[in-house]
């Protein structure tokens, strides 16, 4: 597991770089989290939610 703090990075994002941290948080690829994303979407619960709120509480690569 990598050992880095929770941030969006600025570089290699697509919408608004949750996905992204947190792949980098976790050690794994960006588009591997952003397939466990879409895929969790097609189940019943909060994820697009919990995306929009990761969207605002996490800070951005540069402000961090």
């Amino acid at each position: 597991m990598a050992s880095t703090t929770l941030v969006r990075p600025t570089r290699g994002r697509w919408l608004a770089g949750v996905c992204a941290g947190l792949a980098r948080r976790f050690g794994t690829t960006p588009n591997t989290m952003r397939l466990i994303f879409v895929i969790s979407c097609i189940l019943p619960g909060p994820q697009f939610l919990i995306y929009i709120v990761l969207w605002f509480l996490m800070p951005s690569e540069d402000k961090a």
